[in-house]
């Protein structure tokens, strides 16, 4: 086990299993492993489990797209309309990653609350 906020974080960015920090929570781009392949802990505790993982979504979403309009206008000298399509077309590409993340934050969050 790699305790300590740097092994949380690697395991986070890696994708990785709140509880061993190891296993692999994704089997493919948008299938989870039922259970950790390295401890067995159960990935979705009950049913709707992962509802929570859709506030963590929408805080990683504006978190990169306000910065990304605010820079299209301070700098690109996009206008705000030009912006917000430019943010319309990226959000679409970004959809695997805030799934996967959000779905992560919200089982390390989880786990550090209530550990299984």
């Amino acid at each position: 086990m790699k305790e300590g906020l740097p092994g949380r974080l690697r395991a986070m960015v890696r994708l990785r299993c709140p509880r061993c920090l190891d296993g692999a929570v994704f089997e493919s781009l948008w299938k989870m492993h039922p259970f950790c392949p390295s401890c067995r802990l159960e990935y979705e505790r009950e049913p709707g489990y992962f509802t929570g993982a859709m506030y963590f979504s929408y805080g990683l979403g504006l978190a990169v797209c306000a910065p990304v309009g605010l820079v299209l206008m301070a700098f690109a000298g996009f206008s705000a309309s030009q912006s917000i399509l430019a943010i319309a077309v990226m959000v679409p590409l970004l959809i695997p990653l805030l799934f996967r993340y959000s779905r992560i934050l919200w089982m390390h969050c989880d786990q550090l609350l209530d550990p299984r």
